[in-house]
C-alpha cells in the first residue's frame, strides 16, 4: 500500500508510519516541518530492523508551494495514494479572551485549512479503494464533553469532521471514502504541552494501531462517518 501520513514526526503520527512498516509491501511517506525528527524515525526504522524505511518529506502543509511539491513528489515516485493520514495538529490551550488573531489563524490554518487544500491538490493520486482518515478530536464532535481553553481547537476538528462529510458525498462515484476518527485524550507530546497536569488513558503506540487497522479496513463499513474514539470523558 502507498500510505501518506502528516504530522508524522512525533506523537500518533510517528507511531503511525512505524506501525505501517512493521508490514512489508507498505510505502510509507511522512511528512512534518521537523526534519531533524524525520531523519530521526528513518533511524529508528533502521534500529528496529524493519525491512525498509520511510520516505520523508519537510514541509509546511499550510504553504501552497510546499504543498505543490508534495503533489510533484508523488506523482512521481507513488503514481497514487491509497491511504491519506490527516494526522497533523496544532493545539493552543488559551481563553477565548485571550486568543490573537494569529492564534486563531494559525490553528484554522494546519487543523482545517491544510487538510482541505491538501485533498484538494492530491485529488487526481485518489481512486477506489483509496481512504482519507482526518484525524479529529472529541473536542469537534457535537455535543461530548469540552476541555476548557479549546475553544478554537475543537472548532477547527468540527470544521473537518463535516468537510469529511462533504467530501464523502462528493466522491462516493469515484469509491473513495472519507472519514473522520474523533479522538479522545491521547498521551501525546502535544497533549502533555497543553495540558501538563492531565493523564491521557491512552498511548500514542495504542492509538496509532487503532488506526492503522481503520485505515486499512474502515473503509470497508464506514464513509463520511465521524466516529468518535474515546475511552474517556471528555
Amino acid at each position: 500500500m502507498n500510505i501518506v501520513v502528516t504530522g508524522a514526526s512525533r506523537g500518533i503520527g510517528r507511531e503511525i508510519v512505524l506501525g505501517f512498516l512493521k508490514s512489508t509491501g507498505n510505502k510509507v511517506l511522512a511528512i512534518s516541518r521537523n526534519a531533524a525528527m524525520l531523519s530521526d524515525l528513518q533511524k529508528t526504522t533502521e534500529a528496529k530492523g524493519f525491512t525498509s524505511k520511510p520516505d520523508v518529506l519537510s514541509m509546511d502543509i499550510t504553504s501552497d508551494s510546499d504543498v505543490a511539491v508534495l503533489h510533484d513528489y508523488l506523482l512521481e515516485n507513488y503514481r497514487h495514494s491509497d491511504v491519506l493520514i490527516n494526522n497533523a495538529g496544532l493545539l493552543i490551550n488559551k481563553a477565548v479572551g485571550e486568543f490573537s488573531a494569529v492564534d486563531f489563524d494559525r490553528t484554522m490554518a494546519v487543523n482545517f485549512k491544510a487538510p482541505f487544500f491538501l485533498v484538494q491538490s492530491l485529488s487526481g493520486l485518489f481512486s477506489s479503494p483509496s481512504h482519507i482518515v482526518n484525524i479529529g478530536s472529541m473536542g469537534g464532535y457535537q455535543s461530548s464533553a469540552k476541555f476548557p481553553g479549546m475553544s478554537v481547537y475543537s472548532a477547527s476538528k468540527a470544521a473537518l469532521a463535516i468537510f469529511s462529510e462533504c467530501l464523502a458525498e462528493e466522491w462516493k462515484d469515484k469509491g473513495i471514502s472519507v472519514n473522520t476518527l474523533a479522538l479522545g485524550a491521547v498521551n501525546t507530546e502535544m497533549l502533555r504541552e497543553a495540558f501538563p497536569a492531565y493523564k491521557a488513558p491512552v498511548s500514542a503506540e495504542e492509538m496509532a494501531s487503532f488506526i492503522i487497522d481503520f485505515a486499512i479496513n474502515g473503509n470497508k463499513f464506514f464513509n463520511g462517518k465521524v466516529i468518535p474514539v474515546s475511552s474517556s470523558t471528555p
